[in-house]
């Protein structure tokens, strides 16, 4: 898989659980632990990217939700004390 694709994190987060095993199983070829590495730093930077983005999404769309039921006032419900 290149690095150019976009993948899912959940993907991403399962290649890179793959790797983790290879790696400490201890049975990888030593001339392909140095790529399995630098795939593994790439996947997890990848991941930590994707957090960070989804997390200011979801920020976002609450501080939008809060606004709102702000403009909005307090339902019926709040205004008799339910």
């Amino acid at each position: 898989m290149s690095k150019g694709k976009q993948i899912s994190y959940s993907r991403a987060l399962s290649e890179l659980e793959k790797i983790i095993g290879e790696i400490e199983s201890e049975e990888t070829d030593l001339d392909l632990l140095s790529e399995k590495v630098k795939r593994a730093a790439y996947l997890i930077k990848y991941c930590r990217t994707r957090l960070r983005s989804t997390e200011e999404e979801v920020k976002k769309a609450l501080s939008e939700i809060g606004e709102e039921t702000e403009a909005a006032g307090p339902s019926e419900e709040e205004s008799n004390g339910y």
